[in-house]
């Protein structure tokens, strides 16, 4: 068994930040994104932008965060 170090956290910085244009709309505020490098991929709105009501349009440019494991989804954090 692994015993891990006190100072040890997970933190945002684990994600990897890219930027693109919302394509489309999706059912349940998931939303079509392309990325600056032509990819395309699935984006959920994060909870703050829940929160806080921001609506996204086709066209809009967004910040997106990805988890390194899986780049096929990722979470939009911001409307540029």
């Amino acid at each position: 068994m692994a015993v891990s170090e006190p100072n040890q956290q997970s933190n945002s910085k684990d994600f990897i930040e890219v930027t693109g244009e919302v394509v489309e709309l999706m059912p349940g505020t998931s939303f079509k994104v392309r990325l600056e490098n032509e990819h395309e991929i699935l984006a959920y709105l994060s909870g703050r932008m829940r929160m806080n009501k921001i609506r996204l349009a086709p066209g809009d440019k967004v910040k997106i965060e990805m988890s390194p494991y899986d780049l096929s989804k990722g979470r939009i954090t911001y409307r540029l």
